[in-house]
């Protein structure tokens, strides 16, 4: 089978840095919007872009925190919204476009993980609904400021943790049955990998180009909801207590996002899935321990997957900026 999931030799690997990735990477004069970019890898993503010349927007659910956290990173700013919430993702959309800026560079950074059943919007599931419709709200409704240039990237930020769940068809905000929060979690990763698929065979011709990234395992707020005794039990933390060692600095973490928004050596290419600074090769059927396994399962890079799941997100958000064209 033919498949672009293959390494490119990037140059750059598993400990890369996002400073290494950018280093004579010139962004004066060019645009990215960072969600989650207050925060952990989002952060290091935000301040390493500023630092290569870019002006860097950061769409924020607690403003003031997110304020807070960049103040002294000259050329980032902040704007309110809440991807749990399509009334706050369309008004941060409209004032965006209304201030005529064009993006060049658009990072999905946000995200929550394994949190406690909950329900937002129409009683959505919360991770499948924040992760992944709320994105794609997002980026439908930005889409005139990612085309107007032509040459836009966007970046998905997916995980490991597709490997935990292909999309569940029949019940994706788990409304049947028992409520299984790294399954959830699982579908969402899975869903920004289809996400990027489809975005970029859509977004082609207007020169734009999508990708999903898996960051790598990195110590930062998105592991709030588990406690320190179930990572020990998924093999996250040791026994004396110290994190494994495969932990990732947010430096290195924001590493692959940083370098597929921006690496020449991917131009012209598109709707891949990288990790560790590099285009990931698929994974082997059985998908392995979901916690370890590397690669990307076939379910998340499945043309027609990615095209149903297309179909369903604006059908649940009533947002699809290519429904007249797509096909």
């Amino acid at each position: 089978m033919t498949t672009p999931q293959h390494g490119i030799g990037s140059g750059f690997g598993a400990w890369s840095t996002a400073e290494e990735v950018l280093e004579g990477t010139d962004l004066t004069g060019r645009l990215a919007v960072v969600t989650g970019g207050y925060s952990g890898i989002g952060l290091e993503t935000t301040r390493a872009l500023v630092r290569a010349g870019a002006r860097v927007v950061v769409p924020a659910r607690r403003r003031e925190t997110a304020q807070r956290a960049v103040d002294g990173i000259g050329g980032a700013e902040v704007e309110e919204v809440d991807l749990a919430d399509l009334g706050s993702v369309r008004a941060f959309a409209e004032r965006f476009l209304a201030s005529g800026r064009g993006i060049d560079l658009m990072v999905n950074s946000a995200g929550i993980m394994a949190c406690p059943e909950t329900r937002v919007g129409p009683g959505w599931e919360a991770q499948f609904a924040v992760n992944h419709l709320g994105h794609f709200a997002l980026v439908n409704r930005l889409w005139p400021a990612l085309a107007r240039d032509g040459g836009a990237r966007v970046v998905s930020v997916s995980s490991q943790a597709h490997h935990a769940s292909a999309i569940r068809w029949e019940d994706p905000h788990f409304q049947r049955g028992d409520y299984e929060k790294w399954t959830a979690y699982g579908q969402s990763k899975t869903a920004n990998v289809l996400f990027a698929v489809r975005l970029d065979m859509l977004g082609r011709e207007a020169g734009v180009r999508a990708f999903a990234v898996h960051p790598g395992v990195i110590d930062t707020p998105l592991a709030r909801h588990v406690p320190d005794e179930e990572m020990a039990a998924l093999g996250f933390i040791k026994e004396d207590g110290t994190r494994a060692d495969f932990y990732r600095t947010p430096g290195q973490g924001a590493a692959t996002q940083v370098w597929a928004a921006t690496s020449p050596r991917l131009a012209g290419a598109g709707g891949v899935y990288c990790e560790d600074c590099d285009v990931a090769p698929l994974a082997r059927e059985d998908g392995g321990d979901p916690g370890t396994a590397g690669g990307v399962r076939a379910y998340a890079t499945d043309p027609e997957q990615a095209a149903r799941l297309w179909e369903l997100s604006a059908e649940l958000t009533g947002v699809d900026a290519f429904a007249a064209t797509a096909a």
